[in-house]
């Protein structure tokens, strides 16, 4: 098991050696911005790192949006990310589920997410594959519930689509750990990353506050068992401070 955490964007390298991770993730540009990624100082490092790397799009991606002023530059910015990721060797770019305003039908959504990859493939594909990830709260959010989970997969799951299941996301919108592994495969057929996350929130809180393992209010045996199960890389999103613990707790009990 290759396992890692979310760490500063200006150093993976040396980030991944202090917390003793086979896996980073990282952001190429300002998360909260719209920016085009620019070459990443460490390029030839990661590449020669042997980590397992990935990138996390910004956080304004929205590309179920009905709006053309955050649609259109959501897809634009997922490829030009997706480009960047291929530079510095990551397997994948992990992108927000996204969400509709209320009022609006989720169909339209789904339906936005199935044109953006169709389009996409149509024109020879992304660099490095899209790991959409389930989010925590909103009514109108795409990959929140499992049923909306399914509705996205219906219409994306054709094209390639993988999936990164957050934890701490999972617990905050209800739905249960146990068995969580095999019924997320049996929507998308895959897990390609987790996001192995504590909450600080009360289980079906909506809120996406993520805690470390040890102080957390999930079961740390429950995440060990996610962890050990999903058959993938997994990474920690979890303070800073409790990295390295959370990394060798999960290899203690989850098993490298």
């Amino acid at each position: 098991m290759r396992i890692g955490a979310h760490v500063r964007d200006d150093d993976p390298v040396g980030a991944a050696a202090e917390r003793g991770a086979d896996v980073v993730q990282f952001f190429l540009s300002d998360p909260q911005g719209w920016k085009k990624p620019k070459p990443h100082p460490q390029t030839e490092a990661l590449l020669a790192s042997g980590l397992d790397v990935f990138v996390h799009a910004p956080y304004m991606i929205n590309v179920a949006s009905l709006n053309n002023k955050i649609r259109i530059p959501s897809r634009k910015n997922v490829i030009q990310h997706a480009e960047a990721a291929a530079t510095v060797g990551a397997r994948g770019l992990v992108v927000h589920g996204g969400h509709v305003t209320k009022g609006e039908d989720p169909a339209d959504g789904f339906a936005n997410w199935r044109k953006f990859f169709e389009r996409q493939v149509a024109e020879g594909g992304f660099a490095v594959p899209v790991l959409i990830e389930n989010t925590a709260g909103g009514d109108n959010a795409m990959a929140r519930s499992f049923d909306n989970i399914k509705r996205l997969w219906d219409a994306v799951g054709e094209f390639g689509a993988g999936f990164c299941l957050d934890t701490c996301h999972a617990f905050a919108a209800g739905e249960d750990l146990v068995g969580i592994v095999d019924r997320v495969k049996a929507i998308t057929g895959r897990i390609d990353l987790v996001h192995l996350n504590s909450s600080r929130d009360e289980f079906g809180s909506s809120r996406d506050r993520h805690d470390n393992i040890s102080t957390g209010t999930i079961d740390a045996d429950q995440l060990a068992a996610v962890a050990a199960s999903a058959g993938c890389p997994v990474v920690v999103e979890t303070p800073d401070e409790g990295q390295a613990d959370d990394i060798a707790f999960l290899r203690d009990r989850a098993g490298r």
